[in-house]
């Protein structure tokens, strides 16, 4: 890991890294905030997935995470939404390709090299952060959360690995992505025609067989215009209540899908990390 720049923050340092991706194939940038009290011990980390056409920096600077994490003693971990470069396949629409990952290992042509979000956020970030000892990690202790996309990401991650993530949360996640456009247009052009082989990403699809026990928070914006058609928490619900999974769904009046609605209860997810990570 490179460290590319560093700023004081609420105390603490937010650092943007970069590194050679093997799983990828391609140069990998991302930011984490390492709260003051990374200065004397390791701190645990609260990994977040970010949505549709967002790099790393885009929670790091529209977030508000660093204050609470500073509070909480919590490292703030944001990696890139896919791999990225010139020589990276990519599309023109802006929810296939570059930018949307979608936090799954392609098995389809031209994809299948290069775009492994899973594998990498999964193993090779994970191990790379843990095996450098200037970065005053405890990844055992381990949360992860996102938005959108991300929030897709965060609960199969959680879903499939109840062991490895202490606490989970989510910003409007795509819940069941079998069922929606964003998720459908992904899945063929990633995965293939079989939908037996995206049920392995569907949150809704995994909730059936998970072994997740922990409490589960989801913030949803009412005024969000993806909320019916690509959203749609509700199947989320059902599929918790059936399973027995500690959903805590909160319906936000009046917010939309954007950063602003994100940083507004930022806080308070970090807190709800922070909690199972203590």
């Amino acid at each position: 890991m490179r460290v590319e720049h560093e700023s004081l923050c609420f105390a603490g340092r937010q650092l943007v890294l970069s590194h050679e991706s093997e799983t990828l194939g391609c140069s990998m940038r991302l930011g984490l905030f390492l709260p003051p009290q990374a200065e004397k011990q390791a701190v645990p980390v609260l990994l977040y997935l970010s949505g549709l056409t967002c790099t790393w920096e885009n929670v790091s600077t529209k977030g508000f995470a660093q204050r609470a994490c500073a509070e909480q003693g919590l490292a703030f971990l944001a990696p890139d939404t896919s791999p990225r470069g010139d020589d990276i396949p990519d599309d023109d629409a802006y929810d296939l390709g570059q930018g949307a990952g979608f936090y799954l290992d392609a098995t389809q042509e031209p994809w299948q090299r290069n775009f492994r979000m899973q594998s990498y956020i999964e193993q090779e970030l994970l191990q790379k952060l843990a095996e450098n000892s200037s970065l005053p990690l405890d990844t055992t202790r381990l949360g992860i959360t996102g938005h959108s996309m991300g929030g897709h990401g965060a609960l199969t991650h959680a879903f499939r690995h109840p062991q490895r993530y202490r606490s989970l949360s989510a910003f409007a996640p795509i819940v069941a992505p079998s069922q929606c456009a964003w998720g459908q247009k992904a899945f063929k052009a990633y995965l293939g025609e079989d939908k037996n082989a995206w049920l392995p990403y569907d949150a809704c699809e995994l909730a059936k067989t998970t072994a997740w026990d922990k409490p589960l928070l989801v913030d949803q914006g009412t005024a969000d215009d993806f909320l019916e058609e690509q959203l749609k928490p509700r199947i989320l619900e059902q599929a918790c209540r059936d399973k027995g999974i500690a959903l805590t769904l909160r319906l936000q009046q009046g917010y939309d899908h954007s950063y602003n609605f994100i940083a507004t209860f930022m806080a308070e997810h970090v807190t709800f990390h922070a909690q199972q990570l203590a």
